[in-house]
């Protein structure tokens, strides 16, 4: 992250983070916050990294495919 938005983000994430008036237990928590903040970025990338993130964590076969 660079630029001002992301540094003023990025100093307001950490404090609230350092004061516990924000936790993110799953990275998927913060993902979406990060999202929110700053939009969902180039389409194959972050397909590329869903792709890289998905994991089968006891689904079937069946459902682990429809996810994929």
């Amino acid at each position: 992250m660079q630029g001002e938005s992301a540094d003023g983000w990025k100093e307001n994430i950490l404090e609230d983070l350092e004061s516990e008036k924000v936790e993110f237990k799953p990275a998927g928590e913060f993902l979406l916050v990060l999202k929110k903040a700053f939009g969902k970025g180039d389409k194959k990338l972050v397909k590329i990294a869903e792709l890289r993130r998905i994991e089968q964590r006891g689904r079937t076969m069946k459902k682990f495919v429809q996810e994929f």
